[in-house]
Protein backbone atom coordinates (compact mmCIF):
# COMPACT_ATOMS: atom_id res chain seq x y z
CA UNK A 1 0.00 0.00 0.00
CA UNK A 2 1.42 3.21 -0.91
CA UNK A 3 1.06 5.97 1.49
CA UNK A 4 0.05 9.14 0.48
CA UNK A 5 2.17 11.46 -0.61
CA UNK A 6 2.87 15.09 0.91
CA UNK A 7 1.54 18.29 -1.05
CA UNK A 8 5.00 19.54 -1.12
CA UNK A 9 6.20 15.84 -2.89
CA UNK A 10 2.99 16.04 -5.17
CA UNK A 11 3.56 19.72 -6.13
CA UNK A 12 7.33 18.63 -7.65
CA UNK A 13 6.03 15.85 -8.78
CA UNK A 14 3.30 17.68 -11.30
CA UNK A 15 5.85 20.39 -12.07
CA UNK A 16 8.32 17.76 -13.39
CA UNK A 17 5.93 15.85 -15.16
CA UNK A 18 4.07 18.44 -17.02
CA UNK A 19 7.67 20.00 -17.93
CA UNK A 20 9.13 16.65 -19.60
CA UNK A 21 5.69 16.23 -21.30
CA UNK A 22 4.39 19.00 -22.45
CA UNK A 23 7.42 21.86 -21.68
CA UNK A 24 5.23 23.73 -19.48
CA UNK A 25 6.13 25.59 -16.31
CA UNK A 26 3.12 24.93 -13.76
CA UNK A 27 1.77 27.74 -11.34
CA UNK A 28 1.68 26.57 -7.98
CA UNK A 29 -2.75 27.32 -7.17
CA UNK A 30 -3.38 25.99 -3.76
CA UNK A 31 -0.73 26.38 -0.98
CA UNK A 32 -0.45 24.76 2.23
CA UNK A 33 0.66 27.45 5.02
CA UNK A 34 4.63 25.89 4.35
CA UNK A 35 4.39 26.68 0.77
CA UNK A 36 3.60 30.62 1.53
CA UNK A 37 6.97 31.05 3.06
CA UNK A 38 10.15 31.76 1.33
CA UNK A 39 13.42 29.54 1.68
CA UNK A 40 15.63 27.23 -0.27
CA UNK A 41 14.59 24.45 -1.39
CA UNK A 42 16.49 21.14 -2.81
CA UNK A 43 14.61 18.44 -5.21
CA UNK A 44 16.10 15.68 -5.59
CA UNK A 45 15.09 12.42 -7.89
CA UNK A 46 16.02 8.93 -7.81
CA UNK A 47 14.86 6.11 -9.87
CA UNK A 48 15.74 2.67 -8.94
CA UNK A 49 17.26 4.32 -6.05
CA UNK A 50 19.73 5.60 -8.14
CA UNK A 51 20.18 9.60 -7.57
CA UNK A 52 18.83 10.90 -11.37
CA UNK A 53 18.82 14.78 -10.68
CA UNK A 54 19.25 17.05 -7.92
CA UNK A 55 19.27 20.61 -7.92
CA UNK A 56 18.25 23.85 -5.34
CA UNK A 57 18.78 26.80 -3.69
CA UNK A 58 19.73 26.97 -0.22
CA UNK A 59 18.64 30.90 -0.30
CA UNK A 60 15.12 31.65 -1.74
CA UNK A 61 14.76 33.29 -5.16
CA UNK A 62 11.34 32.95 -5.79
CA UNK A 63 8.32 34.45 -3.77
CA UNK A 64 7.59 31.45 -2.07
CA UNK A 65 8.17 27.99 -1.30
CA UNK A 66 5.79 26.55 -3.48
CA UNK A 67 7.56 28.58 -6.67
CA UNK A 68 10.65 27.75 -5.32
CA UNK A 69 9.90 23.83 -5.55
CA UNK A 70 8.55 23.75 -9.32
CA UNK A 71 11.83 25.79 -10.42
CA UNK A 72 13.90 23.75 -8.32
CA UNK A 73 11.71 20.26 -9.53
CA UNK A 74 12.41 21.30 -13.42
CA UNK A 75 16.05 22.19 -13.35
CA UNK A 76 16.27 18.65 -10.94
CA UNK A 77 14.99 16.45 -14.38
CA UNK A 78 16.07 19.04 -17.23
CA UNK A 79 19.43 21.06 -16.00
CA UNK A 80 21.54 19.02 -13.35
CA UNK A 81 24.84 18.77 -15.63
CA UNK A 82 25.50 15.52 -14.04
CA UNK A 83 22.52 13.49 -16.08
CA UNK A 84 20.41 13.82 -19.05
CA UNK A 85 17.49 15.29 -19.59
CA UNK A 86 14.48 13.00 -17.63
CA UNK A 87 12.60 11.60 -20.88
CA UNK A 88 8.66 10.81 -20.71
CA UNK A 89 9.09 7.14 -20.62
CA UNK A 90 11.09 7.50 -16.77
CA UNK A 91 8.37 9.33 -15.07
CA UNK A 92 6.81 6.20 -13.97
CA UNK A 93 10.50 4.75 -12.19
CA UNK A 94 10.79 8.38 -10.12
CA UNK A 95 10.74 9.18 -6.61
CA UNK A 96 10.56 12.63 -5.08
CA UNK A 97 12.23 14.23 -2.15
CA UNK A 98 12.15 17.38 -1.34
CA UNK A 99 13.90 19.44 1.52
CA UNK A 100 13.23 22.96 2.71
CA UNK A 101 16.27 24.32 3.93
CA UNK A 102 16.36 26.67 7.25
CA UNK A 103 18.77 29.72 6.84
CA UNK A 104 22.66 28.78 6.93
CA UNK A 105 24.11 30.07 9.60
CA UNK A 106 28.19 30.55 10.68
CA UNK A 107 30.31 27.47 12.46
CA UNK A 108 33.21 28.28 14.36
CA UNK A 109 34.52 25.09 14.52
CA UNK A 110 33.87 21.53 12.50
CA UNK A 111 32.71 20.00 16.40
CA UNK A 112 29.38 22.29 16.20
CA UNK A 113 28.77 20.17 12.51
CA UNK A 114 27.23 16.68 12.76
CA UNK A 115 26.23 15.70 8.99
CA UNK A 116 23.08 13.82 10.26
CA UNK A 117 21.02 16.86 11.71
CA UNK A 118 23.01 19.49 9.67
CA UNK A 119 24.12 20.29 6.21
CA UNK A 120 26.72 22.14 5.41
CA UNK A 121 28.08 24.83 3.03
CA UNK A 122 31.92 25.19 2.79
CA UNK A 123 32.82 28.57 0.91
CA UNK A 124 36.27 29.89 -0.56
CA UNK A 125 35.78 33.64 -1.82
CA UNK A 126 33.38 32.70 -4.83
CA UNK A 127 33.48 29.67 -4.78
CA UNK A 128 30.81 27.36 -2.23
CA UNK A 129 29.75 23.76 -2.21
CA UNK A 130 26.66 22.62 -0.24
CA UNK A 131 25.44 18.96 0.71
CA UNK A 132 22.15 18.29 2.02
CA UNK A 133 21.93 16.46 6.00
CA UNK A 134 21.63 12.73 6.51
CA UNK A 135 22.34 11.21 3.23
CA UNK A 136 23.83 7.78 2.50
CA UNK A 137 27.51 6.88 3.05
CA UNK A 138 27.88 10.58 4.73
CA UNK A 139 28.44 9.78 8.34
CA UNK A 140 31.14 11.99 9.38
CA UNK A 141 32.33 15.39 9.69
CA UNK A 142 35.38 14.72 7.36
CA UNK A 143 33.54 13.11 4.59
CA UNK A 144 30.59 15.74 5.00
CA UNK A 145 34.05 18.58 4.85
CA UNK A 146 35.40 16.75 1.37
CA UNK A 147 32.50 16.34 -0.64
CA UNK A 148 31.80 20.11 -0.45
CA UNK A 149 35.32 20.92 -1.22
CA UNK A 150 35.19 18.62 -4.16
CA UNK A 151 31.76 20.22 -5.25
CA UNK A 152 32.97 23.70 -4.98
CA UNK A 153 36.68 22.93 -6.73
CA UNK A 154 38.62 23.73 -3.01
CA UNK A 155 41.61 22.04 -2.18
CA UNK A 156 42.24 20.16 1.10
CA UNK A 157 44.16 23.12 2.35
CA UNK A 158 42.60 26.04 1.53
CA UNK A 159 40.95 27.99 4.29
CA UNK A 160 37.48 27.87 4.29
CA UNK A 161 34.14 29.40 5.76
CA UNK A 162 31.65 27.31 7.14
CA UNK A 163 27.99 27.27 7.54
CA UNK A 164 25.51 24.65 8.43
CA UNK A 165 21.78 24.13 8.18
CA UNK A 166 18.90 21.84 9.03
CA UNK A 167 16.46 20.55 6.23
CA UNK A 168 12.41 19.54 6.45
CA UNK A 169 12.90 16.74 4.51
CA UNK A 170 9.35 15.03 2.57
CA UNK A 171 8.88 12.30 0.13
Amino acid sequence: MKKEMHPVVQLAKKAVETYVKQHEVIKPEELTAEMQEQAGVFVSLKKYGQLRGCIGTFEPTQPNIAEEIVSNAISSATFDPRFPPVQPTELDDLEYSVDILTPPEPVESQDDLDPKKYGLIVQSGHRRGLLLPDLEGVSDVATQLSICRQKAHIGPSEPVELYRFMVKRFK
